[in-house]
């Protein structure tokens, strides 16, 4: 089984000063971790490659700098899940629709996607924790790491992966 841990929206270090001691030790016990965006700096990215050990996927968010050169979608095979990640930048309305879709876009090459346990999308952006199905879609939003504003908490998910299974646990502070 592997465990991932999911986050988001850090913020760093516009909104906070670090990531919380919870949230850098569920990263260290993760086997991998996913970053949907928003680390907000350079040295925020470094720092989270390194309690990764480089087993990291991350792409941009609208807050980060072009100069990190993350791409705006990618997709990740873990424990035969293909994890489509995405920030979900954009308005309110039709955040879920928008990242749904783009989670089939870029998950055409699955055999079958019909299968829901098998492509699960990850997106960030509105610092609300989120696990539900939209449009056919198992959707994952970590909420903000750091409890960025609007989060009235930090908060992030770890993921059970196993044979094509996801089961998903929300942490927060």
């Amino acid at each position: 089984m592997l465990r991932v841990a999911i986050i988001s929206d850090t913020h760093i270090p516009t909104r906070a000063n670090r990531l919380p001691d919870w949230v850098r030790t569920r990263i260290q016990r993760a086997d991998y971790t996913i970053h949907a965006g928003d680390f907000d700096s350079a040295d925020a990215l470094v720092s989270i490659t390194e309690l990764t050990d480089g087993n990291l996927t991350a792409v941009a968010g609208n807050t980060d700098p072009r100069s990190l050169r993350l791409p705006e979608v990618a997709t990740r095979e873990l424990g035969g899940v293909t994890f489509v990640v995405t920030h979900g930048s954009g308005p309110k309305r039709g955040y879920r629709s928008r990242v749904a879709e783009i989670v089939r876009e870029d998950s055409d090459e699955v055999a079958d996607f019909s299968a829901a346990s098998s492509v699960v999308g990850v997106s960030g952006h509105t610092h609300r924790v989120m696990d539900e199905e939209v449009d056919g879609v198992r959707l994952l939003n970590p909420g903000s790491a750091t409890g960025a504003a609007p989060a009235r908490n930090a908060t992030m998910l770890v993921a059970s992966v196993e044979e094509g299974a996801v089961s998903v646990q929300i942490h927060e502070n």
